[in-house]
């Protein structure tokens, strides 16, 4: 670690859970962001200034006018460019240091279990059910660790499913692949914020799977109410019947 990153990440790196140990593991790592929307932005951002060595960005959309109430990545200037660049572009402003692949696509089946495999953390921030799915499946068959979020209308939930621990339940625990109700932010509407708050919780539980720091949301998934502004938060133990978990390797 060089004088110029120490001087940068100086304040991650006074704090006792961290110190150079856990900077320089950040630094080391490789994180894989799934969607560049209003979750994946806070969380690349954050994780950029945070120093992460190598963010995997992936989306396969352009940016629209749309997007802009809560997409803190893009901005006015960045309409119809493609929102991995548009991204990429807003991350690297603010830490030229690392290393940004921009993946202007959709992650499926080999291609995506490739990219997990070759991932620390992998950051759910899409906003569809069968992407969700298929990013579970690849996790648990690679046993990466996964930060999950979600955020809709004034309401968010966060969870993190490390199946590195055979005691860990998975997405597919929390919820059933035939009981899933699709709901999207253009269906149903979403408050700007809650998908700051979800996305910054994200970037957080990340960093804390990567430096060891703290005990992550790993067995727990905490719910939000954005209008009443109440935290819940509840248990999830491991689906013995899982179809997912229950049947990966050991």
């Amino acid at each position: 670690m060089n004088d110029d990153q120490l001087l940068r990440y100086s304040r991650q790196i006074m704090l006792p859970s961290i110190d150079i140990e856990g900077q320089q593991a950040l630094l080391d790592s490789r994180v894989l962001v799934i969607g560049m929307g209003g979750l994946g932005s806070p969380v690349g951002l954050y994780l950029a200034a945070a120093g992460v060595g190598h963010l995997v960005i992936s989306d396969f959309d352009d940016v629209d006018l749309s997007n802009l109430q809560r997409q803190v990545a893009h901005t006015s200037d960045n309409i119809g460019l493609a929102k991995v660049e548009s991204a990429k572009q807003s991350f690297h402003a603010i830490n030229p240091l690392i290393k940004i692949t921009a993946l202007n696509k959709k992650l499926e089946d080999a291609e995506l279990l490739e990219q997990v495999k070759q991932a620390d953390i992998v950051i759910d921030c899409c906003d569809n059910f069968e992407t969700r799915f298929a990013i579970n499946d690849a996790c648990v068959a690679a046993k990466t660790p996964l930060v999950s979020g979600a955020a809709i209308r004034f309401e968010g939930q966060i969870s993190v499913f490390d199946s590195r621990d055979k005691t860990c339940p998975c997405y597919n625990c929390l919820y059933p692949r035939d009981g899933a109700v699709a709901q999207s932010c253009s269906d149903n509407g979403v408050i700007a914020p809650i998908t700051g708050i979800i996305g910054s919780m994200q970037a957080l539980e990340a960093i804390k799977v990567l430096t060891g720091a703290g005990k992550s949301l790993q067995g727990r998934v905490l719910l939000l109410d954005g209008l009443s502004m109440d935290w819940q938060s509840m248990t999830l133990p491991r689906n013995p019947n899982c179809p997912t978990c229950s049947n990966a390797a050991a």
